[in-house]
């Protein structure tokens, strides 16, 4: 199964708990999703997940000055961000425990 389909499936998600950590500007959020595990993640699908959150309500932005460049736009989770975060992570545990036992089952 091709990674980069599970994926779309759950950057939100991803992105919603690497902000959940700390607020961060969108290659900040590339380089934890890597970091975290998630090498294939492209920047373009970040900065567009980032967007719609934003544009959903789930986010706030506020701008930074950077001495290393122009000026950076950070994101972090605001009530709406938080309660589609909460909700996203039960079914994701809930899907996965489906998933872990369906396999258990196939491999038994």
């Amino acid at each position: 199964m091709d990674s980069s389909q599970l994926l779309k499936g759950v950057l939100d998600l991803a992105v919603l708990a690497v902000l959940d950590e700390r607020d961060g500007y969108g290659y900040d959020v590339v380089r934890r999703l890597r970091e975290a595990g998630l090498e294939e993640v492209g920047d373009a699908s970040v900065y567009g997940t980032l967007r719609r959150l934003f544009k959903a309500g789930a986010l706030n932005s506020y701008v930074v000055a950077s001495d290393e460049g122009p000026h950076r736009k950070y994101y972090g989770l605001n009530e709406v961000g938080r309660t589609m975060y909460a909700a996203s992570a039960k079914r994701w545990t809930s899907f996965a425990a489906t998933m872990d036992s369906l396999l258990k089952e196939g491999h038994a």
